[in-house]
């Protein structure tokens, strides 16, 4: 509820500034801007299926990830058509895992560059994000405290934009290069595997607010 309340302020924010934007005098300006700077707050909702391959003779895991996030962009365009950004993401997703009965809220980040191609006229964006780097990391559950960092992988998105609102779909897979063992019980251990690889293959749906600087 926390993420949907900051959601909600920033969108009152930047619509708010938009419409200020729109109420000033336009000055002969042409319709569509050459370029310039931008930024994209946005509202997330992902559904993610997860995967951890452990090494032998241990069974594969499966479970979700699934919950609320925040994103945001920050970039330049090109005569409405071209845009490329710096892409941050923060969520707190639900986690589940079948291996240990994890049940769990957790924290979830990631970064990476975006480009992207959006038509002036009918409003339709797609895009590509590689994702750079990003962790999740799960609250303490059924006795355990894991981690995963080191992310990579990719984003691919389409939208459609109406005035300064743009309602997106996205497919994602990334894949964590590091899971971490903090605790078992009570206590405290430290202990990482880099053979252990979670894969994370995810829609997720968003509102963002494409605001030209």
């Amino acid at each position: 509820m926390k993420l949907v309340t900051l959601a909600a302020v920033l969108c009152l924010v930047f619509t708010g500034n938009a419409f200020a934007d729109d109420a000033a005098p336009s000055n002969d300006e042409p319709s569509h801007s050459k370029g310039g700077l931008f930024i994209e707050p946005g509202v997330t909702y992902e559904l993610g299926d997860s995967k951890i391959t452990y090494p032998a003779p241990f069974s594969p895991s499966t479970g979700k990830i699934q919950g609320w996030g925040l994103t945001a962009r920050v970039g330049f365009h090109i005569n409405d058509m071209f845009f490329a950004a710096i892409e941050g993401r923060y969520s707190q997703p639900k986690y589940t895992d079948s291996a240990f009965g994890y049940d769990a809220t957790s924290v979830a980040t990631s970064y990476g560059p975006t480009v992207g191609i959006q038509t002036p006229v009918v409003g339709l964006r797609v895009w590509g994000t590689w994702v750079l780097g990003g962790d999740l990391d799960p609250k303490g559950s059924a006795g355990y405290d894991v981690k995963f960092s080191k992310a990579t992988g990719y984003r691919v998105g389409a939208g459609f934009r109406v005035a300064i609102v743009s309602l997106n779909l996205e497919y994602q897979q990334l894949k964590y290069k590091n899971a971490s063992l903090e605790s078992v019980g009570s206590i405290p251990i430290t202990g990482s595997f880099s053979s252990v690889e979670p894969h994370d293959d995810a829609w997720i749906a968003s509102v963002s607010f494409p605001l030209d600087m």
